[in-house]
């Protein structure tokens, strides 16, 4: 199934299929189109970036329902600031919103504060990733990349906020890094209405230089037609793990008695004794005869030496 957008057919490599395809959701933030929040101090009009919240909690919906993989994205820094760039945290202070300041909604885009968090209209799911993010890009100083790889998706739907900026800033980014990219047109909000629609002209140009634009209506006649999730056949269960028992542990071997060293001539049990050598039965060292080969303990020498009988006598 292809989306009906601009400046081509979406996606270009064949029908869109769930497995591959994730909804990322950008800085849906209560500082960024919330009452008392970074954007509402600033003095822009909130409406504005409240404008795709109704059009993204049905393309939700929708991409839930057909299995479609959602991340959403959160800017904001760390309490200690650390991350804080200084020319991001100069130009907040002189326009009268520093950053990290309080506020009607905590500090100031300061993850963990109120207003650092996403709204309920599209709260996440458990089972849906997070990506946080300090700057405006969604790449830059995150997982994200890894994250898209490592389960297979290679088709990004692109809705959230701010238009011009953080939207934009990714899915050049995704683009860059091979990613083929469709920003919902009205899922998408920015302060300036003429900024955003300049930001989805731009993705327009050169045929598609960032990717393709497609409304909500469009997006949501694909993602209607896809197998919902709950129909699709559940993955076969991986084969139990049986766990073997230890074996036991082996009984150490008793030394020799001290006789059996003694008849085996002293030697160590399990030894062989000296090629050549002669056994002794009374505990001394065993003999080692020269010509192991010629000779034994009985046998007489070759000169035919005298050997001494029972009785003594000298036989010849």
């Amino acid at each position: 199934t292809m989306l009906r957008s601009q400046p081509y057919s979406w996606p270009c490599g064949g029908p869109l299929d769930a497995s591959t395809t994730a909804l990322v959701l950008i800085d849906m933030q209560h500082d960024f189109c919330g009452k008392g929040g970074y954007v509402d101090r600033m003095g822009y009009d909130i409406s504005a970036t409240r404008a795709p919240i109704k059009p993204l909690q049905r393309v939700l919906a929708a991409a839930r329902a057909a299995g479609v993989r959602v991340i959403h994205t959160r800017e904001g820094h760390r309490p200690s600031l650390a991350d804080l760039p200084q020319n991001k945290r100069l130009r907040s202070t002189a326009i009268g919103t520093e950053i990290g300041q309080p506020g009607p909604c905590g500090r100031v885009l300061v993850r963990g504060e109120p207003g650092w968090e996403l709204i309920d209209e599209l709260r996440p799911l458990p089972s849906e990733d997070i990506i946080d993010k300090p700057g405006k890009g969604s790449f830059f100083a995150t997982d994200l990349e890894h994250l898209l790889r490592t389960t297979g998706c290679q088709r990004l739907l692109l809705g959230g906020i701010t238009t011009d900026v953080c939207v934009h800033t990714t899915m050049r980014e995704a683009n860059d890094r091979g990613f083929e990219c469709c920003l919902i047109t009205d899922g998408t909000g920015a302060t300036d209405r003429g900024n955003h629609a300049a930001a989805h002209k731009m993705v327009t140009m050169q045929g598609g230089v960032f990717g393709a634009i497609a409304s909500s209506d469009a997006v949501l006649q694909v993602l209607d037609a896809m197998p919902r999730a709950r129909d699709s056949a559940p993955a076969a269960a991986p084969p139990p793990v049986v766990l073997l028992p230890p074996p036991p542990p082996r009984a150490s071997r008793a030394p020799a008695p001290a006789r059996a060293r003694a008849r085996s001539g002293g030697r160590r049990a399990g030894k062989r004794p000296q090629r050549g050598s002669i056994r002794r039965g009374d505990g001394l060292p065993p003999l080692v005869c020269g010509r192991a080969r010629k000779c034994s303990s009985a046998a007489p020498s070759r000169r035919g030496s005298a050997r001494t009988s029972r009785d003594g006598r000298t036989a010849p």
